[in-house]
């Protein structure tokens, strides 16, 4: 672990990655203290004389929304939402889809085939739909939208731990360790799930960028975080009718997005390439 940390560090697009979503991150945390307005707050003078919103400016400095709130306070408060979403739902469906896969991997015969087949049909529906159809039949909110994601995006980590544990079953020290009596809680502890670890913390980093734009989709769609509660999703889905003459309030919610999912997804990949070195070059 120590050298695979110092790959990563040596890995200036992983620093860069891991600093821009720190920074992301404590803009969440201090929001209330970094914000400048309060995100439900309008303001008349946020307007202009003929009602539509303001641009960039040395009081509003993203400018306002269409009902004159200010645009900076409500994306600090927004990334709150997406951040929260974002790694609920993911840890969710890495909790789930790890337990399931070790499961079906390790023990097999009919209750990794069962596993599996569920696993199979899941990943049979597309998971946008799947995940709107949920939403719609729930009363939105923050944790039903985790939940509905976490649903939706735990069938491919299953996938993966099933094959490695499939794997590692089959190796001569957990062999060894079932001829000397060991049990399968205490194979599974000491021998299969520490081997799973490299693979659960990237597909966990590379998962919060799948959760955050599926979480900005469903918010967008009007199926996911409901106003006024702020999320980067719902924040372009109320502005998109102002999107030609009030374009950054598309446009900064929508990089925000771009920037954070980019960050996770690149700092996926950097570990992927220190834990498991012998992958670099490989995509």
């Amino acid at each position: 672990m120590p050298k695979s940390f110092r790959r990563l560090r040596r890995n200036k697009t992983a620093v860069a990655s891991g600093l821009v979503i720190l920074l992301l991150v404590l803009a969440a945390i201090f929001a209330p203290w970094l914000a400048p307005f309060d995100p439900a707050e309008q303001f008349f003078d946020g307007l202009t004389l003929e009602g539509a919103p303001l641009p960039p400016g040395p009081v509003y400095w993203l400018g306002t929304d269409l009902l004159g709130r200010d645009l900076l306070s409500r994306l600090l408060f927004g990334a709150r939402t997406s951040l929260l979403i974002g790694v609920l739902a993911n840890g969710v469906a890495v909790l789930v889809g790890t337990l399931l896969g070790v499961l079906a991997g390790y023990y097999r015969g009919w209750l990794g085939a069962a596993i599996m087949r569920f696993t199979d049909l899941m990943m049979a529906f597309p998971a946008l739909l799947l995940a709107i159809a949920l939403a719609a039949i729930f009363s939105p909110s923050l944790l039903i939208v985790a939940l509905v994601i976490a649903l939706v995006n735990w069938v491919q980590i299953a996938r993966v731990v099933y094959t490695q544990t499939t794997s590692l079953a089959e190796r001569e020290y957990v062999e060894a360790a079932r001829a000397i009596g060991a049990g399968s809680l205490r194979i599974l502890l000491s021998h299969v799930l520490p081997h799973l670890l490299p693979t659960i913390l990237v597909w966990a980093t590379l998962g919060v960028a799948t959760t955050v734009l599926l979480e900005a989709t469903l918010s967008y769609l009007g199926v996911g975080v409901r106003p006024p509660t702020p999320s980067w999703g719902n924040i372009i889905y109320e502005s998109q009718s102002y999107f030609l003459n009030a374009p950054w309030l598309v446009f900064i919610p929508g990089g925000l997005v771009l920037v954070l999912a980019l960050a996770f997804n690149l700092l996926g990949d950097a570990l992927r390439d220190a834990l498991d070195p012998t992958q670099r070059g490989r995509r």
